[in-house]
């Protein structure tokens, strides 16, 4: 999230709550998707973490993009944390450990996604050389400890810093070592917002393994291809997760706004103030009976921000998050992308995708979500393995696009940002496991040259 909220407008009822969520619904014609991916950055010279100061740190990066762009800061307290186009182009946000965000525009056709994506990969490289920095197309940084990894001045990452070992073991892994991409899609109706979220939850765990690309922690092999989705299973569980009660008779806005409300807050801000509420309920704030806040009544920017400290593994705003995937290159973004695109856009296709998931069990789709962070493509779920699923999810994603005919400068539809996929399936081999193979044969055992070879 590039930052937080603020509308002040106050919140009385739950319906409200209800109808924000509601008015996010858009008609076919005016569907976008919009992506996301954040990014690890290094010194060149040393393989070292950059910190936040100094002439060569992330304050500088973000003032050399300012100056590039023509973008407008982000400020907390005297730091900027983030820049953004005031046209509505997107926004740069850093994550706690420094990862580099971009929030891309709503755009219309992954050919604007890949252009954007290439753009502000060459602000970023461009700014980034001038200080001796690059960046990291891994799920998560191979090589230092959480003591090592630098610390963001956001005060909500303060707030989170100190709640996270209370709930889960990983947590702070999660906030300060990993790196993920995710795709942002509209829906038409609370119907189309159930089916949808109901794909992709189920498909979740079949887009993770597909793009699995996090096996080395500190320096050697962790054990996961997807180390990064690995840690989401012991992060937070009140917030994170599978949501089986999304597939539950008469799911809907309700459903949704009911679970979200009994999810414990991290905070509540106030003007430039971030008040640490870890633990109570919005369900009390929205009440006026909040413990840490006396009186303090709901607002607009108070649900929003709550509802974006929400975790699972597809997350409903006033549009769906697809949350389940690894970085990588910018082929490896647009990919992600372009699958659920396909999948989503198409009535068609997403019937099809209904089809390939109505079967399994909540147990099932459990297992399935446990299992592939260490096996990826090999796992499996009511007796088919993940690569098949993924092959026939492609498909149908192909066509999906096909049907869009949604043509680049050269008359190519959108199928062709799908090759890397494809190709992934098609050999049953993830970028984790080919990582793994450099690692033991070319690397020589070590992960130090991945500084070299996954970088964007």
């Amino acid at each position: 999230m590039a930052r937080d909220v603020s509308d002040t407008t106050p919140i009385g009822a739950r319906a409200e709550l209800v109808e924000w969520i509601a008015e996010g619904e858009k008609p076919r014609d005016r569907w976008r998707l919009g992506t996301e991916h954040e990014k690890v950055p290094f010194y060149e010279a040393d393989e070292s973490p950059v910190p936040y100061d100094g002439g060569r740190g992330i304050r500088a990066l973000l003032e050399g993009l300012q100056a590039r762009t023509g973008w407008s800061a982000i400020m907390e307290d005297e730091h900027p944390i983030g820049l953004f186009d005031e046209a509505g182009g997107g926004a740069i946000s850093l994550e706690p450990g420094g990862q580099f965000e971009l929030s891309g525009a709503p755009l219309k056709t992954l050919h604007e996604t890949a252009c954007e994506t290439a753009r502000h990969l060459a602000d970023v490289k461009a700014i980034g050389e001038s200080l001796g920095i690059r960046f990291l197309t891994l799920g998560m940084s191979p090589l230092w400890t959480r003591a090592e990894t630098p610390v963001m001045p956001k005060k909500r990452y303060g707030i989170m810093t100190n709640y996270m070992p209370k709930v889960g073991s990983l947590g702070l892994d999660m906030m300060y070592r990993t790196s993920t991409v995710q795709v942002n899609m509209d829906y038409a109706s609370e119907a189309d917002m159930v089916k949808k979220l109901r794909v992709s939850l189920a498909l979740q765990p079949v887009a993770t393994a597909i793009f699995a690309n996090s096996p080395f922690t500190e320096g050697k092999p962790n054990g996961y291809l997807s180390m990064r989705s690995n840690i989401w299973l012991d992060t937070d569980r009140d917030r994170t997760g599978m949501m089986a009660f999304a597939f539950e008779d008469g799911f809907g806005y309700e459903r949704y706004v009911d679970w979200a409300l009994d999810v414990p807050m991290y905070f509540v801000k106030r003007g430039a103030t971030y008040h640490d509420v870890t633990g109570a309920s919005f369900r009390d704030l929205l009440a006026g009976r909040l413990a840490p806040l006396p009186g303090e009544r709901a607002t607009r920017s108070d649900w929003a921000n709550h509802v974006s400290t929400l975790f699972p593994e597809v997350r409903l705003k006033r549009y769906l998050e697809m949350r389940g995937a690894d970085v990588g290159g910018l082929e490896h973004i647009v990919a992600l992308s372009a699958f659920w695109t396909g999948l989503l856009y198409d009535e068609a296709a997403l019937d099809g995708a209904w089809e390939l998931v109505k079967g399994w069990s909540a147990d099932e789709r459990e297992r399935l979500r446990a299992d592939v962070p260490k096996l990826a493509l090999k796992a499996q779920i009511a007796g088919r393995n993940v690569q098949d699923i993924a092959r026939d999810a492609l498909a149908l994603s192909r066509e999906g696009l096909k049907r869009r005919a949604c043509l680049d400068e050269a008359g190519q539809d959108e199928t062709k940002h799908l090759a890397y996929a494809e190709e992934i399936v098609l050999s049953g081999r993830t970028a984790a496991e080919r990582l793994l193979e450099l690692y033991h044969e070319r690397w020589g055992g070590s992960v130090l040259p991945a500084f070299r070879d996954c970088v964007f």
